[in-house]
């Protein structure tokens, strides 16, 4: 089996095509390492390498987001050897069609929306996909509520998110902002006492510290003994944010709540647009 690559713009992503069909859906899907990713077996096998952030199953290929301190040269050939085991054992790329992660996505379009819905999907069509596109990656709607537009962001394009909003409410008066999709599916494990206990270490603790360089710290999600943060303001892209994660943050949460063994960052640091300390 011989897999080619394809360099992105963002050299912290790349294409890797294995010469078969990977996805049967003409709309690529994302999975996140914070994510329930047993729709994909070969998600999840990619995401036991360690140093991915993100998987994103087209048709012809599997494009991975690595996280910045890993290289290429080192995860590729586990990469390779990982999708080629995959086609080997016979698994599905996807278990069925409709299993994955934006399945709990609850948003539903009301009918007495549909003229505003309209304008929506127009714009995005005509002055936000072609953006999109530029940058290597994809916007796609996935719904509205309350003056919200839930949209899925693929690749780099979330830096899109203010341009898009001011966008939006220029041309369409009933919307006020706009989030990723992920936002608005329910966390079950954000309702845990263990949840509770990470927030109160990062409000009491963490944020209060990392708000001089202009940072923030939020509890994405907690899964059996996992904590998923985002490093956000001046913590996204620093170059300080790797020690920040180990030395204070992980310690900080692990001290609080013994029961959590990993804290994960699954910020996309690539996008950072003002980082306290500039990466190396």
């Amino acid at each position: 089996m011989f897999i080619q690559t394809e360099s992105m713009p963002d050299p912290n992503r790349m294409k890797f095509f294995p010469g078969k069909n990977v996805s049967k859906d003409v709309t690529p899907r994302e999975f996140q390492i914070n994510e329930e990713n047993a729709a994909s077996p070969l998600a999840t096998r990619l995401f036991e390498i360690g140093g991915l952030s993100t998987v994103t199953l087209y048709e012809d290929c599997v494009m991975i987001t690595k996280y910045d301190d890993k290289e290429w040269q080192t995860l590729k050939p586990m990469i390779l050897g990982a999708i080629m085991d995959h086609y080997v054992s016979g698994e599905p790329v996807l278990r069925g069609q409709d299993g994955n992660s934006d399945s709990e996505f609850a948003i539903e379009d009301k009918p007495e929306d549909e003229s505003v819905i309209n304008n929506i999907k127009e714009i995005l069509e005509s002055r936000i996909k072609p953006a999109a596109d530029q940058m290597g990656g994809e916007v796609n709607y996935k719904g509205y509520k309350d003056g919200i537009v839930y949209v899925e962001f693929i690749g780099p394009t979330t830096a899109l998110t203010q341009g898009m909003g001011n966008i939006l409410s220029h041309y369409v008066n009933e919307v006020t902002a706009v989030r990723d999709f992920r936002d608005a599916i329910p966390k079950p494990g954000l309702d845990s006492e263990e949840a509770k206990e990470v927030l109160k270490v990062l409000e009491e603790k963490i944020n209060p510290s990392v708000a001089g360089h202009g940072g923030h710290v939020t509890l994405i999600d907690l899964k059996d003994d996992i904590a998923f943060i985002r490093l956000e303001g001046g913590c996204q892209g620093c170059g300080m944010a790797d020690a920040t994660l180990k030395n204070g943050i992980e310690v900080e949460i692990k001290g609080a709540v013994p029961t959590i063994t990993s804290v994960l960052d699954v910020t996309d640091h690539a996008e950072g647009l003002n980082p306290y300390y500039a990466p190396n």
